[in-house]
């Protein structure tokens, strides 16, 4: 009997570690809220990011640095914060699997809110290009370099800093192995 007991705690525990593992975010996207109130709306998908609405509860989420406790009905979180102008917005959740960022470059217009996903290879592909050309051609270097420079200062200024933009590659490098 005692044997049999063992047996039953060993399988539910099994159980509720796979049941914990379905509820866990490993993908998501971002879109914007129905209601149109200048808030983003989080979005829990599959690896095809097919939307999951098997996820509910609150969650940790890291928005540009910022903890946020976000609240998911059916799979959807909505931010709290508004967004008042067009910037970069990176979005980090970890879970036991891991941490899953993502970058978003939000376009705020009259229409409403248009996030658009960075991937990761553009910024190590753009700056690696305006290089290159000037490695090619030896007059472009200071023409490259004030582009470089001006750049990194755009990005800044919309909320991208080095440390985004690390994690952005670094996740990206991962989700390749």
């Amino acid at each position: 009997m005692l044997r049999f007991g063992c047996f039953a705690v060993a399988f539910i525990a099994v159980l509720s570690v796979h049941a914990q593992d379905a509820r866990d975010i490993d993908h998501f996207i971002v879109k914007e809220n129905l209601v149109k109130n200048g808030k983003l709306a989080i979005i829990t998908t599959d690896a095809e990011e097919h939307p999951n609405d098997a996820i509910s509860g609150t969650y940790q989420f890291i928005i540009n640095g910022f903890k946020q406790e976000l609240q998911f009905r059916e799979g959807v979180a909505v931010t709290p914060n508004a967004i008042e102008t067009s910037a970069f917005v990176f979005i980090k959740h970890r879970n036991q699997q891991g941490s899953h960022g993502r970058l978003y470059y939000v376009l705020k217009s009259n229409q409403g809110l248009n996030p658009i996903a960075i991937n990761w290879y553009f910024l190590i592909l753009i700056p690696a290009i305006i290089l290159l050309i000037a490695y090619l051609f030896k007059r472009l270097m200071v023409l490259a370099i004030v582009v470089l420079v001006g750049l990194f200062i755009y990005n800044y200024s919309k909320g991208l800093n080095l440390d985004n933009i690390f994690e952005t590659i670094s996740h990206g490098i991962t989700s390749l192995v």
